[in-house]
């Protein structure tokens, strides 16, 4: 890791870190995609591979902070079957990023981001067509919006062929460059999460992938002792964002949440390549 570009950044620069860990803990308790935003800003201010070294322990912070808001509502039956297939894509991710330079990271990351976003959005549209030509959309739209947050089942064979697509993508841009919460936010939303299971489900996930992933991590170099003082600077803005995210996440209806994650993830993707 470059560790003088770390210690030389700005107070403008260390402004907009701060900002983003705050977007950090607002989106591991309201929106999901939102951390793309995060992922951009990091990959702005510091190099590309060194932004993701710094960001990981703030991810992990704000991992906690969800888990303990939202530990109620995961659905556990989708994280054992993700968890394979996540730790495969850690693994080709680990290999990539020993190959890879930062400009290869940021198109590969953003290309996959605006990929999902579109498949996504093409898969909704189709259900709702589906939805809207037979009886009875309404009391169905009205069951889905109360009641409990539960999936569409992960048993069935197509379940399990997309948990294992979604769950290797994950793996991979999560390890290359933290940006596996796009990634799984559109599984969980392909899914049929609702708001809380799909916060409480996701917060649990981050957790354990993000904290398997430092050994992998401090391997590369991605984490030191430089790295570590700066996460200890920037740490104290996740708790607010945090808490930022628990008032508006009440305040958010189910259409409006999954339009955010889409276009929080489209943004992040654009940001990438663009650069």
């Amino acid at each position: 890791m470059n560790t003088m570009t770390l210690w030389h950044i700005t107070g403008w620069e260390f402004a907009a870190l701060a900002a983003a860990a705050l977007l950090v803990g607002f989106s591991k308790t309201a929106v999901s995609g939102a951390n793309t935003v995060s992922l951009a800003i990091f990959a702005a201010v510091l190099p590309a591979r060194a932004s993701t070294g710094v960001l990981l322990p703030i991810l992990i912070a704000g991992d906690v902070l969800a888990v303990l808001t939202y530990r109620r509502h995961a659905h556990w039956p989708t994280l054992w079957k993700l968890f394979p297939a996540v730790a495969a894509g850690v693994v080709v991710g680990t290999v990539f990023l020993v190959r890879a330079d930062d400009a290869m990271v940021r198109t590969s990351i953003g290309a996959i981001l605006l990929f999902m976003a579109g498949v996504t959005v093409w898969r909704r549209r189709r259900a709702e067509a589906g939805a809207g030509a037979g009886n009875g959309t309404a009391a169905g739209e009205g069951r889905a919006e109360d009641g409990d947050e539960r999936p569409d089942s992960v048993a069935t064979r197509t379940g399990r062929i997309k948990a294992r697509s979604y769950g290797v993508l994950g793996g991979f841009t999560t390890m290359v460059a933290n940006a596996g919460g796009p990634v799984m936010s559109m599984y969980l939303l392909s899914a049929g999460f609702r708001k809380l299971g799909f916060l409480g489900t996701s917060a649990f996930f981050f957790l354990i992938v993000n904290v398997s992933k430092v050994p992998f991590s401090v391997g590369l170099g991605l984490i030191d002792g430089h790295s570590l003082l700066l996460d200890a600077a920037l740490v104290a803005f996740v708790l607010p964002g945090a808490l930022i995210g628990t008032w508006a996440v009440d305040r958010i209806n189910q259409r409006l949440f999954e339009r955010l994650v889409i276009a929080a993830t489209v943004l992040g993707g654009l940001q990438l390549l663009l650069r």
